[in-house]
């Protein structure tokens, strides 16, 4: 068995040793241009004029282009589908800015010192315009940020950018007017989650060249090299066939490197000048000029009975998707989704989320994909109803959950696994529920509560994800798997290996992987929406299947037994009951590829999502505020969870440790901040707060997984489902301890102490 074992990552070796494997580490320095874009000072402007022959003067500067050298061709940055759920409101460089650090102009030099020397040259003439920088004044403005005609990929969205309206999407079941009626206890609440950064450890960067087949390759460690290269096709204005993608490493992508930010860019510079180019983006560009997690506002309105049995849910989502659209839609989409179809037995269920442009940095996907922020407002209205009628919150939350088996009403498909009692009973064992809940005070001016929040998630995207492999046997007798996904440093490689050599019946050394290249790899929509292990897998596991059927037939005819008769170990086939009758791998191999009739052993196989299996996650949360401060000490984080067959146990707790600290951050810490005129304050990590390990006490991560029927040897996903419950099981544990209800994150000692105060003057 090898499914189920912690082997270490494929590439360890290698990112321990620092080998050169990232994408700076594999430009050619001695002939490379080097990129440096000047960017707008103005969150909302037009472009009077723009003096670039000074800075064209500039001894080592090969040339500066604007607005008036770019073709006006308008793409979508974010790229899932084909057609792109998302405006085509991109272009590499137009007359118009649209927030503070949008594209101005691009300069091109022999070096960077050149190239920043040159920006600093340009003068530009604006027309600064009144920008919209709160996301409730958006719709309907009368100030338009992206006026003229837009396409859009997908017409159901709603898409009307004369009214800054980029999504408006609603599902229901049931009558929920009429459900309200039949309430004991109605809660109407508002919860505001705030924008967050990806803060990858390698900023965004592209690379790129002319092949020696004349082909405009880029390199850049991205996470879905087919949806990139017919992004930065289309932004250049070539042919897809005229274009390569290549993913080196990626060092953290968190959702932010499937976005097409640095590709066109060296794209459109390498065409011009036929030279290689770099764009490397610095960490105040990273913060400026990237993307953001979507800020949004939820009202919940939400009924029950005197006994918790919930009657009614209503919910209604506001997103800010700033200058440019991107994901907007589908992020919306998720935020109700990815978290209603968790209280699906609620007779009568209402959503409605809509997005709008503003004049603030571009949201974009970000770990959770608005499940995060949706599971916030419902999670901590599930907490507050209990409070309201005096349950045990997660009394509450198992009368409304559903269970395995379940199906229809506002699921999209039947709940095949679904580990949900289990998940919390230990969750609660391990967090000391019965002796600690609601509080316990430690000392004069401390207080300890505790906390609870549910989440699911997806396993990629049903009817929309797909994924081919070819896997073929080598001269030696090990195999090669190919595929178009790439590896975002959660161990994809090593466990899509592990599959394999499941499927195949030998062990992790006979496994050999290529993936990241557009020349060589299959097609796949990328590595996003938690669907690699999922996606992917499925498909390693239907090649590996059909390669072991090809090689017993192979062996058959050879050896004159039955088929049924023989099976496939690591380095041959032999007869189930008689050891001594066996052909060796590299003989069969061998002959395959010599004489009339060669015929290389490989095969192709594919998966397409039908079905998006759920991931389950119990998270309990401790909390110390000290009732002098408001000061928040996180003493404990417990995250129970069922996302299938572990393939990898080491790297599944990992994945769930870092997902837990990106969501501590979201509850605590992190927030974006402008000023009045729509300029970023927190640019850099001396103002933007990321937690740290001091600043979390104990971490517990357990598996309590039900085995998924269509996933690879049982198993779901787990990348993104794990930052959901942080930040509602934090809010539900300092309002435990303090009484204070968190419903806009991060929540701050201020909030927790001006919070406790005015409950004082109540």
């Amino acid at each position: 068995m090898v499914v189920g074992k912690s082997y270490k990552k494929l590439d360890s070796e290698a990112i321990l040793t620092g080998r050169p494997i990232y994408t700076d580490d594999l430009i050619d320095q001695k002939n490379v241009l080097s990129i440096k874009i000047l960017r707008s000072p103005y969150a909302f402007a037009k472009i009077k004029d723009i003096d670039v022959e000074k800075a064209k003067s500039l001894d080592g500067v090969v040339d500066v282009y604007t607005y008036k050298d770019v073709e006006q061709i308008r793409y979508s940055e974010g790229g899932e589908a084909a057609p792109e759920m998302a405006p085509h409101d991109r272009i590499l460089l137009e007359p118009i800015v649209r927030f503070v650090g949008d594209e101005v102009a691009i300069v091109v030099a022999e070096d960077e010192r050149i190239a920043e020397k040159a920006r600093k040259l340009i003068k530009v003439d604006y027309e600064v315009l009144e920008p919209v920088l709160d996301m409730e004044k958006a719709l309907d403005n009368e100030i338009i940020i992206h006026e003229g005609k837009r396409h859009h990929g997908k017409p159901f969205t709603k898409y009307d950018n004369s009214r800054n309206l980029v999504s408006d999407f609603s599902v229901s079941q049931g009558d929920v007017d009429e459900e309200f009626k039949n309430c004991d206890v109605i809660l109407e609440r508002t919860y505001r989650t705030q924008a967050q950064q990806h803060c990858s450890m390698e900023t965004n960067r592209s690379y790129a060249y002319i092949d020696d087949k004349g082909k405009l390759t880029i390199v850049s460690g991205n996470q879905t090299i087919s949806h990139m290269r017919r992004q930065t096709a289309q932004a250049v204005g070539l042919p897809i066939k005229d274009v390569r993608l290549k993913a080196a490493k990626v060092g953290g992508a968190f959702g932010g490197k499937k976005l097409s930010i640095t590709e066109p860019y060296v794209a459109f510079v390498t065409n011009k000048t036929k030279r290689p180019s770099k764009l490397i983006m610095d960490r105040e560009e990273m913060f400026m000029a990237t993307s953001v997690r979507h800020p949004i506002i939820s009202k919940i309105k939400i009924g029950s009975d005197k006994e918790g049995n919930i009657k009614a849910i209503d919910m209604k989502v506001l997103s800010n998707t700033g200058a440019y659209g991107s994901n907007a839609a589908a992020v919306t989409m998720e935020s109700g989704q990815n978290v209603l179809p968790m209280y699906a037995r609620v007779p009568a269920i209402r959503f409605n989320g809509k997005s709008v442009y503003t004049n603030m940095v571009p949201s974009g996907p970000l770990r959770g994909y608005g499940t995060t922020q949706g599971t916030f407002a419902m999670a901590s209205i599930m907490n507050e109803l209990a409070r309201e009628i005096n349950m045990d919150p997660v009394e509450l939350l198992l009368k409304n959950t559903i269970r395995k088996g379940a199906e229809g009403g506002i699921l999209p498909h039947k709940m095949r696994s679904f580990n949900v009692e289990e998940c919390i009973n230990r969750g609660k064992d391990l967090i000391e529920w019965d002796k600690k809940y609601p509080r316990v005070k430690v000392g004069e001016n401390k207080v300890r509560g505790v906390g609870a929040a549910l989440a699911l998630h997806t396993s990629g995207i049903a009817g929309q994800d797909t994924a081919t492999v070819i896997l073929r046997l080598e001269e030696d007798g090990s195999y090669m798997l190919m595929v178009g996904s790439s590896d975002l440093g959660t161990g994809a490689e090593t466990v899509l290996c592990q599959i394999a050599a499941e499927s195949l019946n030998t062990d992790m050394d006979s496994i050999s992987i290529c993936t990241g290249d557009t020349n060589t790899a299959p097609y796949e929509t990328g590595a996003y929406a938690s669907c690699t292990t999922y996606i992917t897998g499925n498909a390693v596991v239907r090649a590996g299947d059909k390669l072991k059927e090809k090689l017993l037939e192979i062996a058959s005819k050879k050896m004159c037994l039955a088929k049924c008769d023989l099976v496939l170990e690591k380095d041959r086939i032999r007869h189930k009951k008689d050891e001594s009758m066996y052909v060796l791998l590299t003989e069969i191999v061998r002959e395959s590829l010599i004489g009339e009739n060669t015929d290389q052993i490989m095969v192709k196989a594919s998966y397409g999502s039908r079905e998006k299996p759920r991931p389950f996650m119990a998270g309990f949360a401790e909390v110390e505020v000290d009732t002098l401060t408001g000061k928040v000490d996180l003493i404990k984080f417990v995250l129970v969870a069922d996302c299938g067959t572990i393939i990898n146990p080491n790297l599944a707790k990992v994945q769930a440790e870092g997902g837990l600290m990106q969501g501590i951050g979201l509850a605590l810490y992190e927030d974006v901040v402008y000023d009045k005129r729509g300029n970023l304050l927190t640019n850099n990590f001396m103002h933007y707060n990321i937690p740290v390990k001091s600043d979390v006490g104990e971490v517990i991560v357990e598996f309590k997984s039900d085995y998924e029927p269509t996933g690879p040897y049982g198993a779901k996903s787990i990348g993104e489902a794990v930052v959901h419950t942080p930040s509602p099981a934090i809010a539900n544990a300092i309002c435990n301890a303090v009484g204070f209800q968190g419903r806009e994150l991060p929540i701050t000692p201020e909030k927790v102490f001006m919070g406790m105060r005015k409950r004082e003057e109540k």
